[in-house]
């Protein structure tokens, strides 16, 4: 069995990832969300939500509306979450560059994640940049979660090496 890690001290005005919940919480963002694909900006909105789970940096979810008419194409599958229930993917197309199952949704969430119904996360690690506040956001490691790190959480993060106990 792999140790349990040892969280990083927040600093002044920072969140540890450690000290959010399980099961995750959903709560409401106000703020600047930018997503940049093939040379433009694909999404850009002043609200939307975060959830936020023990381990995790959030992932953030955009209405739909905040996405530039025709860069959403749906792709074939789906996944489950035990938390918010089945998720149906995207692929993001603009004329110069696409990223397949780049952004997924829930039609249908649980009741404690219905106000996601039909808003959309992306996966920050296949479009060219994703921003808060202005500040452009590094993916979730391990390539499997969604979670935007940015400069306000600490971790360590689920997903490099050695976490999948955690």
């Amino acid at each position: 069995m792999r140790p349990w890690p040892t969280p990083d001290v927040p600093g002044p005005g920072q969140e540890s990832v450690w000290d959010y919940p399980r099961p995750p919480r959903l709560e409401e963002f106000h703020g600047r969300i930018t997503i940049e694909l093939g040379g433009q900006t694909v999404a850009s909105t002043a609200r939307g939500w975060r959830v936020l789970e023990t381990s995790h940096p959030p992932t953030y979810y955009l209405p739909r509306e905040s996405f530039d008419a025709g860069v959403l194409r749906p792709a074939a599958g789906s996944s489950w979450c035990e938390w918010k229930g089945r998720a149906a993917y995207f692929d993001l197309v603009t004329p110069a560059r696409t990223a397949e199952r780049a952004a997924w949704t829930y039609s249908t969430p649980t009741a404690g994640f219905a106000p996601l119904g039909g808003a959309l996360a992306v996966m920050a690690a296949a479009v060219d940049r994703c921003t808060v506040d202005g500040e452009e956001v590094r993916p979730q490691p391990g390539g499997f979660y969604g979670g935007w790190i940015t400069s306000r959480v600490t971790g360590p993060f689920k997903g490099i090496p050695g976490s999948m106990g955690w």
